[in-house]
């Protein structure tokens, strides 16, 4: 194995966007490749590590940055502050989630018809929405992520979606679990939810601790959560045993 990584500048319009590339050298025709969509502080190590552990399953990992020029907050009220732009006007996120799905097409390391997103708390929010564009995507992983939609024309969803959902998680309460369920089952695509009981918001970041604002680590979940994500991705891209 032999991991290669690199900052991926692409473009949405005038915004320069600032990714970060994964890919095992040892694999010498065009990859699976699944993009990484980062949580409200930015493309940070957590992304970047992801894309690599995808590098690691013989996937090219793509951490996208949807802030744009590589922006992260160092606090939650400066993640808030880049985040909610894009919370409020979900045309104008599609649109930067749009970009870096056609930078991904466009990369020479890239199966373009092998196209995944996974995300993680905002990132989810905007996995899911591409998802709804009906984007050419294979799969849709949604970790801890925001359900709400976009209130955008419903397209046809192409991926498969797979939301993995902290059942304590208070962002996302039961009522929003049935109405993603209810979304998803009138597009008519293959979903699945896995809600994790005990487990709150954020259980896949290692680190992560204010239960009493439901923001909790939880590596039962996480080892779950992850193992169900790897199953999906080989299933739709074909790829079982590799890595």
């Amino acid at each position: 194995m032999n991991i290669t990584t690199k900052p991926f500048e692409y473009n949405d319009g005038k915004q320069k966007c600032i990714g970060y590339l994964a890919w095992d050298e040892t694999y010498a025709d065009p990859k699976p490749c699944v993009m990484v969509a980062h949580a409200w502080g930015g493309r940070d190590g957590f992304a970047e590590s992801k894309a690599v552990q995808m590098a690691a399953q013989g996937y090219v990992g793509f951490a996208i940055d949807v802030y744009g020029d590589g922006q992260q907050g160092d606090n939650p009220e400066d993640n808030q502050a880049l985040m909610m732009p894009f919370v409020n006007d979900r045309k104008m996120l599609l649109k930067r989630l749009k970009a870096a799905l056609k930078a991904a097409q466009g990369l020479e390391q890239v199966d373009a018809d092998n196209i995944a997103m996974m995300g993680f708390c905002f990132g989810g929010l905007c996995t899911l929405d591409l998802a709804r564009s009906g984007a050419d995507l294979k799969a849709a992983i949604s970790f801890h992520g925001l359900f709400g939609g976009n209130g955008l024309p419903a397209k046809k969803i192409k991926a498969s979606v797979l939301a993995l959902h902290g059942w304590d998680d208070p962002m996302v309460p039961p009522t929003a679990v049935t109405e993603l369920g209810e979304e998803l089952t009138k597009a008519k695509c293959d979903w699945q939810i896995h809600a994790y009981g005990g487990t709150k918001h954020a259980f896949m970041v290692e680190g992560a601790n204010d239960p009493k604002n439901g923001v909790q680590y939880n590596a039962v979940a996480e080892k779950r959560a992850w193992a169900a994500a790897l199953d999906l991705l080989a299933e739709k891209f074909d790829l079982h045993g590799v890595g």
